[in-house]
Formats: structure tokens, C-alpha cells, sequence
């Protein structure tokens, strides 16, 4: 029963959200906001962790953005923080 709710409530967010963005006006403005918007939930799931991590997850957090910055290679990106991060935590850091 549990499984059975847990996927009705994921469909009715994933649902609503076409249905409520078929009714909005697709404004450049809003256009730009969407965009956007992967990268501000990346950023707020990660930022929290990272720092919370110490030093190893603050230098992960940097190497993550220095690395996506210069090859636009997410998955390369997270292998270099994810790296920085180990390499601390096995140094002591």
C-alpha cells in the first residue's frame, strides 16, 4: 500500500507541474528563471553536504565548480569532487 501511494504522489507532482506550466505564459523572463533552475538545485542540495564535510567536502565543492567551469563534463565533475573529497578524507583533513 505504501508503494502503491508513494508512486500516485510522484505522479501527481510530476503531473501538476506540466499542467501548471501549460497554463503560464513563457516569457523570456521566465524562460531565463527555467534555465536556471537545475543549477539552483544542484546548488542547494550540494552546498549544504559539501560544507558540512569540512575542509575535504569545501575543496570537492571547489574542484566540482572548477572542473564543470573549464569542461562543461558533469559527470567529470562530480568524479574530481567526489576524488578531492576521498583524498582528503584518507590524508586526514
Amino acid at each position: 500500500m505504501a508503494i502503491l501511494a508513494l508512486a500516485l504522489v510522484t505522479y501527481l507532482c510530476r503531473a501538476s507541474g506540466v499542467v501548471l506550466m501549460s497554463r503560464v505564459r513563457l516569457t523570456p523572463r521566465v524562460e531565463r528563471g527555467l534555465r536556471a533552475l537545475p543549477g539552483s538545485i544542484v546548488v542547494a542540495t550540494a552546498l549544504p553536504t559539501g560544507l558540512s564535510a569540512g575542509l575535504p567536502g569545501l575543496l570537492g565543492l571547489v574542484t566540482a565548480a572548477g572542473v564543470m567551469a573549464l569542461t562543461r563534463f558533469e559527470l567529470a565533475a562530480v568524479l574530481a569532487g567526489m576524488g578531492v573529497v576521498a583524498l582528503g578524507r584518507a590524508l586526514g583533513l
